[in-house]
C-alpha cells in the first residue's frame, strides 16, 4: 500500500473513526484503525466491542494520490498522535512489508518507522444494511439527542435506562429517556412510513457520540435496526451499534393527563432564577429548590444549613387562580429546560407530589417530566 493524502483530510476523519477504539479492549487487534486503500479511495474502520465506526473517503482531485493498492492496521493512538503533530500539508504513508509501515513528509524531513498489526488478526466487521430502513434527516436526529440523552441514567445495574428507547409505527417516530427521577420524550413524523414496527434501546452514550461525527448537519441519515444492532449510515459514514436487550418501561403511563395549574413562562428567565437559587445548593442536598406561586409572581427558593437562604422572583401567566409550592432538582429542571427551545414555556402542576411537566409553548411533540423532591 502506498497513498499521498492530504494532512488535514486524513486527521478529520481519523477523528471519527478513533471514538471506536478502547485502550481497555480485550481483542488487542482492535486498538487498531484499519487502512483499506482501493482505486476508488480510503476507507477506515475501527471497532469495540460496542460501537464500529467506518468512513470512506473518496478520491478527488487533490485530495490525494494512490499508488498501490493495499490493507494495513495501525495502532489508532500512534497514528492519530503522528498525523496531528505533523504541520506539513500531505503526509505519505507507505508498507514496507505486511508489518512495517513509514509515515513521512515529501522531504522526508519527517520519518515514521511503525510496527503494525498483522491484517489477518483483525476481526471481520459485518457492516451490513437493510432494505427497509428508516429515514430520518439529519436535524431530527440531532434534536433528539439534545432533547432526551441528557435524561439516561448512568447506573448500569438497570441497563435499559441508559439507553434512548426509539419506537417506529408507520410514520410515528418516538423517543424516550428515563433514570426514573426525570423524563423526556419526543414525537416526530417522519417523512417516508415504514411497514414494520420497531422497538429498540440505544445506548444513549453511543447515539451522542453518533451525533457529534455527522458530515452534514443538512443532509439524511438511514437506520438499518436488526434484532441486536443498529447501522446509522449517513453518506461516506457508517456508525454500527449494540442495542440494549430488555423491556423498556411503559413511559406513557407517567405523563400526567390533567393539572390544577399551568403557568406560561420566560423560558431564559425561569432558567436564570432556577440557576440564581441553586448557587447555594450541593449534589449532596440533591440540590434542592423550592417553587412556588402568589398571584402572577414565581418565587424560587433555596435554603443550605452551612450557606444561608436566596429567593428570587419573576413575573408569570396562571391558567387559574390556584397557587402551588414544589420542590424538586434544580440540576434535573435546567436540564430539561435547556433541551426546550421556544422563547416561551408551558409548566403544569398536578400536585406537590406529582410530576411537573414542562413543554414548549408552541407544542413541538417535546414533553420533559421532573419529579418533585419531598421536603418533608
Amino acid at each position: 500500500m502506498k497513498l499521498k493524502i492530504k494532512r488535514e483530510l486524513l486527521l478529520e476523519n481519523l477523528n471519527k473513526v478513533s471514538k471506536a477504539i478502547s485502550t481497555k479492549n480485550l481483542i488487542p487487534t482492535l486498538a487498531g484503525i484499519k487502512f483499506d486503500l482501493t482505486k476508488e479511495g480510503l476507507t477506515l474502520t475501527a471497532s469495540n466491542n460496542d460501537i464500529t465506526i467506518q468512513k470512506f473517503i473518496k478520491i478527488e482531485e487533490n485530495n490525494m494520490s494512490i499508488e498501490k493498492e493495499g490493507i494495513i492496521i495501525i495502532q489508532g493512538k500512534e497514528i492519530l498522535d503522528i498525523v496531528r503533530i505533523i504541520k506539513e500539508e500531505e503526509i505519505n504513508i507507505e508498507v514496507i512489508d505486511e508489518l512495517k509501515v513509514l509515515i513521512y513528509t515529501d522531504d522526508e524531513k519527517i520519518k515514521y518507522d511503525l510496527n503494525v498489526i498483522n491484517k489477518n488478526e483483525y476481526p471481520n466487521v459485518n457492516l451490513e444494511k437493510s432494505d427497509n430502513y428508516v429515514v430520518i434527516s439529519s436535524e431530527q436526529l440531532l434534536n433528539i439527542v439534545k432533547e432526551t440523552a441528557f435524561a439516561t441514567s448512568t447506573d448500569e445495574s438497570r441497563p435499559v435506562l441508559t439507553g434512548i428507547n426509539f419506537k417506529i409505527n408507520g410514520d410515528l417516530l418516538e423517543c424516550s429517556a428515563t433514570d426514573s427521577y426525570r423524563l423526556a420524550k419526543k414525537e416526530i413524523r417522519l417523512t417516508k412510513p415504514v411497514e414494520e414496527i420497531y422497538n429498540i434501546i440505544m445506548p444513549g452514550k453511543n447515539i451522542i457520540e453518533f451525533s457529534r461525527i455527522i458530515d452534514d448537519r443538512e443532509g439524511e441519515i438511514r437506520l438499518h435496526i436488526f434484532n441486536n444492532k443498529i447501522l446509522l449510515e449517513e453518506g461516506d459514514l457508517l456508525f454500527q451499534s449494540r442495542l440494549i436487550s430488555g423491556n423498556y418501561p411503559n413511559t406513557s403511563k407517567l405523563i400526567p393527563e390533567d393539572s390544577i395549574l399551568k403557568i406560561t413562562a420566560n423560558l431564559s428567565q425561569l432558567y436564570n432564577v432556577i440557576e440564581q437559587a441553586s448557587i447555594l445548593t450541593s449534589d449532596k442536598e440533591k440540590n434542592i429548590v423550592s417553587l412556588s406561586t402568589s398571584g402572577n409572581l414565581l418565587i424560587v427558593k433555596s435554603v443550605s444549613n452551612e450557606k444561608g437562604k436566596a429567593e428570587m422572583k419573576m413575573n408569570i401567566v396562571k391558567n387559574n387562580n390556584e397557587d402551588i409550592t414544589i420542590a424538586f432538582s434544580a440540576k434535573y429542571m435546567m436540564e430539561a429546560l435547556n433541551a426546550l427551545n421556544n422563547e416561551n414555556i408551558e409548566m403544569s402542576f398536578i400536585g406537590e407530589v406529582k410530576p411537573i411537566t414542562i413543554k414548549n409553548l408552541e407544542d413541538d411533540g417535546l414533553i420533559q417530566l421532573v419529579v418533585p423532591i419531598r421536603t418533608y
